[in-house]
């Protein structure tokens, strides 16, 4: 990871939370997934998909101030990124 050592200290402390978000929100998905009839299912899943995406692309970030600046206060990050990935917004215009 780049930048100054207590930024990287910092980083190092924000980015297993960042993974704990994302496994969080994968997780109340999958909760009501398990819940729902195989079309509306299938949906879910995808979703479940772009946040899996979204987590792996978040979590390869390398730079300490990235971290600090995007996630050191976790609100609705994840959230907000799914609702404005254009696949999301696919699906949620299909369901109408």
């Amino acid at each position: 990871m780049t930048g100054t050592q207590s930024q990287i200290e910092w980083a190092e402390q924000i980015k297993p939370r960042v993974d704990a978000e994302f496994g969080r929100v994968a997780q109340a998905f999958r909760d009501v997934a398990s819940r729902q009839q195989m079309a509306k299912q299938a949906a879910t899943l995808a979703v479940i998909g772009i946040l899996e995406e979204k987590r792996i692309e978040e979590l390869a970030h390398d730079e300490a101030g990235y971290y600090i600046k995007h996630w050191q206060e976790l609100n609705d990050q994840v959230r907000l990124m799914i609702a404005q990935d254009p696949r999301y917004q696919a699906l949620q215009a299909q369901r109408g």
